[in-house]
């Protein structure tokens, strides 16, 4: 769950449709501001309505991506980040009794999300890999989020952890064995586990009193 407009509809759309949604959000504080905090509060108390509880966990990532940057070659950073991402938000799916990871990417929207990279980034996780947004624009999907009412939040200015320490011209072809010298580079494990004990957990009941 970023503060952006794409994961909240994404989020959505597994409620409707009977599922009971786990917010993870990623975050650089305090590297970065609150701001990206703040927002997710809002579009998960808002998200409440549809589900009527709901959990969001927030995930420190500033560090990690820090450690990603003196090792690994820049135009790799992005799916690096992301393959992290997977392994973090697998470890607290399973925790909770997850039994599928839903994410808004969207088929071309950035560098990150094509085909290659997309299957090159959800390899990292042995959980299903849900992404109700694949096939849409980004038209279709503000659209759904003005209905949803999150994209006034999600248009909030702020200071996103995929904003930070990304590279001008990142790969949208990386290679299998380029991701294992890069990741061969990290401790992924133990990012993985700090990570996860540096988490914090909210809930949110319906109707949310602020």
């Amino acid at each position: 769950m970023t503060g952006g407009i794409d994961s909240p509809v994404a989020a959505y759309r597994l409620m409707r449709r009977g599922c009971s949604v786990l917010l993870v959000h990623f975050h650089s504080y305090p590297i970065l501001s609150r701001a990206s905090q703040e927002k997710v509060r809002e579009i998960a108390a808002l998200l409440t309505t549809y589900q009527l509880r709901s959990r969001l966990i927030l995930v420190p990532f500033g560090d990690l991506q820090q450690q990603v940057v003196l090792a690994v070659p820049a135009q790799l950073r992005v799916v690096i980040y992301r393959r992290l991402m997977m392994r973090i938000t697998e470890k607290l799916a399973r925790a909770w009794r997850a039994r599928a990871l839903v994410t808004g990417e969207v088929i071309g929207q950035v560098a990150s999300q094509t085909l290659d990279n997309l299957t090159n980034i959800a390899e990292a996780t042995t959980l299903e890999v849900l992404r109700p947004l694949v096939g849409m624009d980004k038209d279709e999907i503000t659209a759904e989020a003005a209905r949803l009412g999150t994209y006034p939040i999600s248009i909030i200015p702020d200071q996103d952890c995929c904003q930070l320490f990304t590279p001008r011209h990142p790969s949208t072809r990386v290679r299998r064995d380029e991701i294992e010298r890069a990741e061969d580079a990290l401790p992924i494990a133990e990012m993985v586990d700090a990570a996860v004990a540096a988490a914090t957990v909210e809930d949110f009941r319906f109707p949310v009193l602020h």
